[in-house]
């Protein structure tokens, strides 16, 4: 393939990412981003495999690679459950690391990369390989933290050691002060050692910072991740030349950013605070005197037949899916509940707060894969004023989200983040395992409010019950 070629190959691939994340904006036109995305990267694989730049001995290996690679994704594509989703995210953005450093290394030490510069292209190369390599380091540790946490081999709450941020700020002069040395080498064996105590303090850092951000703050972080995972791969571009590769990675770096800004609105936090970690601490602390007053009052429990009672009489529905129903795998039971409801002429509309679950859209995700009608599903925005013309909202498996506490209670940890207002229904409906709080390890006074009512037991069991009895 000429190397023109190659770059009209790059152009049409960017052009299908571009329509790829306008399509995925949308969850109606989300199969069609997909595609897009797909035939893109199939283009941009193939002018790279093809292109000018591999000669004819790579080709055996780069064959290897392709299915060797093709064949783990396609196991993974169909073993792993869609609970599992947010942790596999967080594990290929860490690979996306890895490559970053790895090339980075390769680049440095291969004489052929740097081969014809001279002093000023020589000096843009090493700082280009300097801050890839930072990046991807901090994307593979930071990546390889959220996937313990999000796959719970490690807790949800946030490990603030003294002086974190003194800390984080001497590590960053380090890493100033080995890069000027690095700049400064005048030969690859002086230039490694900075390259590497650097990786080092950037692996640390990746570490420290997640392991400091708290489970509810998890959705924010995945996103995050995303968005290092694409300034990884634009660095990766700029250590190889490739400028598919630069622009991908702008595209993915640049969409991860504004979707972590987004987020973070809509938690009324801001990136920073984010960053510095200490939201949600997996397990409620111990109050002391001026902390947020626990909830007190008394529970009232239901069963699935009064559950489905209480759905027959109702006129408007609202139900709000949390990360419990995906636990559950009742997404499911879940639609042919909205069904029976629907053929009985109740109104049925779901709620989807931004961070439901453990990435972002999630719930969106779960519901699309049970066929649920993209029209019925709405954001918190639409649907947040409706709440007091509701007869009943059901929350499965969501609890942060539903808390009143963030708009009742200015002591509370979560105070001024915006909820689904379920209360303020006619009756609420909350399907929990137990009384535990939820990933934010705070409290929910919604439990032992007058107008609700509590369905515990396994989300899957205890929505087959009701549809039974809707349908008896």
């Amino acid at each position: 393939m000429s190397a023109s070629l190659a770059t009209v190959s790059y152009i049409a691939a960017t052009i299908l990412f571009i329509l790829s994340l306008g399509g995925l904006s949308n969850p109606e036109t989300s199969r069609r981003g997909n595609l897009y995305g797909m035939i893109g990267m199939g283009i941009a694989v193939l002018a790279t495999v093809f292109g000018p730049r591999v000669t004819p001995a790579g080709l055996g290996w780069i064959a290897i690679a392709l299915v060797v690679g093709g064949g783990i994704g396609m196991y993974l594509a169909r073993t792993v459950k869609m609970t599992q989703m947010p942790e596999l995210v967080a594990f290929m953005h860490s690979l996306v690391g890895l490559v970053a450093v790895l090339v980075g290394f390769a680049s440095y030490i291969d004489p052929s990369a740097s081969a014809g510069m001279t002093g000023a292209e020589i000096a843009i190369h090493h700082a280009e390989v300097y801050v890839g390599v930072f990046i991807g380091a901090v994307t593979l540790s930071g990546s390889v933290i959220a996937f313990g946490k999000l796959s719970g081999r490690i807790g949800g709450k946030p490990l603030l050691l003294p002086a974190r941020h003194w800390l984080n700020l001497i590590g960053l002069l380090v890493v100033i002060w080995f890069g000027i040395a690095f700049m400064r080498a005048t030969s690859i064996n002086v230039g490694m050692t900075p390259l590497i105590v650097m990786t080092v303090i950037a692996l640390l850092f990746g570490i420290h910072m997640v392991m400091a951000i708290g489970g509810a703050d998890m959705p924010v972080v995945v996103s995050m991740l995303n968005s290092y995972s694409g300034w990884a791969a634009a660095a990766t571009g700029f250590m190889l030349s490739n400028d598919l590769l630069i622009v991908t990675g702008a595209l993915v770096g640049s969409s991860g950013a504004i979707l972590s800004y987004i987020m973070c609105r809509a938690m009324n936090r801001n990136f920073i605070s984010v960053i510095a970690g200490g939201f949600g601490g997996g397990a409620p602390a111990k109050k002391a005197a001026g902390d947020a007053a626990a909830p007190v009052g008394e529970t009232v429990s239901v069963s699935a037949q009064e559950t489905a009672d209480l759905l027959k009489e109702a006129k408007t529905v609202v139900i709000v899916p949390g990360y419990g129903m995906a636990v559950a795998q009742a997404q499911h039971t879940v639609y042919e509940i909205t069904k029976r409801l629907r053929e009985l002429g109740k109104t049925v509309r779901f709620a989807i707060h931004p961070v439901a679950g453990r990435m972002p859209g999630h719930m969106n995700v779960l519901l699309a894969e049970a066929k649920v009608p993209y029209d019925i599903v709405m954001e918190m925005d639409e649907i947040n004023a409706d709440f007091p013309d509701t007869d009943v909202s059901m929350v499965i498996g969501a609890n942060d989200i539903v808390n009143p506490s963030a708009l009742e209670d200015p002591t509370s940890p979560i105070a001024g983040m915006p909820v689904l207002e379920v209360w303020k229904a006619h009756t609420s409906i909350v399907m929990k395992r137990s009384m535990a709080s939820g990933y934010a390890g705070v409290d929910n006074p919604l439990f032992y409010k007058e107008n609700n009512r509590m369905l515990f037991g396994d989300a899957k069991k205890m929505l087959d019950e009701v549809l039974t009895a809707l349908k008896a």
